[in-house]
């Protein structure tokens, strides 16, 4: 997406705003954050931002039990909420750190910012294409910092070999297939015990009694999220789009298998296939009910030039020159097993800095919705048997 649209929008925040901020900042050089959904990947990303110094000093989960993990994951003395905007309301915080469902991305990260604080937003940026809208203009409006969960734009094996895909080695690109592989059995069956406020967790979703398997598995339920498609795609797809210099898609047409996970609404195994105005293919498999892959066989994107092909692992590339051999050899290649275990602290540390700067973060909120406009239509197209082609006038997909 482009910014420049936005920017002027922003203008109306005071330099007495921004210089208040940086002297907080000054007097505490240990950024003050909030988490906000502290899960099991919020635990997670907590622990990363403490291991690189910030002060982890408030959290916030409407499920007891993960409230009561979370304070233990955070740093001592940190403050408990049971809701995010009374968590919002501390004045002593610079930032929050959001790791909930997809639904609630977009109206806690606006009212973040709102309030005053940077944010760092566990991708996809968004549940729908206008609440990605939302967000830019509340982030351009405010001036905040809003860094999207998409760390390999962080990741060193993937700066690189992102450089070599923009280099022109690889002639003219007209096709990159994608994919990512492994296998779920079935679905989270924990017993939901302990203190639950059910009604703010639905939010603005469909109303509906408790349901145990809806809580735990929310990624396979449409009023959430949209699947391992949605939750890998963001990854996947922002990463092409990164690579190839590319914004929004031309269409989108997305197909499905049945669904094999018992208890669930989305299917596991999806196909998007995604045209974009630079005259490219873009083709993204997921398929959960394959065998079971090492992390560093699990993905790939292989992007077809017309004078060599790039092959970009999770923690590998290879870049193989046209050749008619039988065995085809790279002439560049990259193996680092293990690597992509520090993608997401290359990726706070990023935010991180940009908080105390006030540069544009790795992964802004334009790149986030670009890819979310992505999601957003594989998902319509998925559940309407339709090709979605995206008007950038509307901001909108139409069939």
């Amino acid at each position: 997406m482009n910014r420049r649209s936005f920017v002027s929008a922003s203008a109306g925040l005071t330099a007495q705003t921004a210089f208040s901020y940086q002297r907080i900042l000054g007097a505490n050089d240990r950024i003050r954050t909030g988490v906000i959904g502290a899960g099991g990947r919020g635990r997670y990303v907590t622990g990363e931002f403490k291991e690189i110094g910030a002060e982890m000093a408030a959290v916030c989960d409407v499920y007891e039990p993960n409230l009561e993990a979370g304070l233990k994951a955070a740093s001592t003395g940190a403050k408990p909420y049971g809701n995010y905007k009374r968590l919002l309301e501390d004045k002593s915080l610079d930032a929050v750190l959001i790791t909930t469902p997809d639904h609630w991305h977009a109206q806690m990260t606006v009212d973040a910012v709102d309030s005053g604080k940077d944010v760092y937003v566990e991708k996809p940026l968004a549940h729908t294409i206008a609440e990605g809208y939302r967000i830019i203009e509340a982030t351009r409006r405010t001036k905040r910092i809003v860094q999207v969960g998409m760390q390999r734009r962080s990741a060193p094996l993937f700066m690189e070999s992102q450089q070599i895909a923009r280099s022109g080695e690889l002639g003219a690109v007209r096709l990159v297939n994608s994919w990512w592989y492994n296998n779920q059995a079935s679905i989270n069956t924990t017993p939901v015990d302990g203190k639950l406020d059910w009604e703010q967790w639905l939010g603005t979703s469909p109303k509906r009694a408790f349901d145990a398997a809806r809580f735990r598995n929310w990624y396979y339920y449409w009023d959430y999220s949209g699947g391992l498609m949605i939750g890998q795609a963001a990854h996947i797809i922002d990463a092409i789009h990164w690579y190839m210099g590319s914004d929004a898609p031309l269409a989108v047409t997305t197909s499905g298998g049945r669904v094999n996970i018992e208890g669930v609404e989305i299917p596991e195994t999806t196909c998007m296939s995604i045209e974009y105005p630079q005259n490219y293919l873009a083709v993204f498999t997921v398929g959960y009910k394959a065998m079971h892959y090492n992390a560093f066989n699990d993905q790939c994107k292989q992007f077809h030039g017309d004078k060599a092909r790039l092959d970009v692992g999770r923690e590998w590339y290879s870049l193989y020159p046209q050749s008619t051999a039988i065995e085809m050899k790279a002439s560049r290649e990259k193996k680092a097993p293990g690597s992509f275990s520090s993608a997401t602290r290359d990726h706070i540390r990023n935010f991180l800095d940009c908080v105390r700067t006030r540069k544009e973060p790795n992964a802004p909120v334009e790149a986030g919705q670009s890819a979310n406009i992505v999601l957003c239509m594989a998902v319509e197209s998925l559940r309407t048997g339709r090709r979605m082609k995206w008007n950038p006038a509307a901001r909108r997909a139409e069939a």
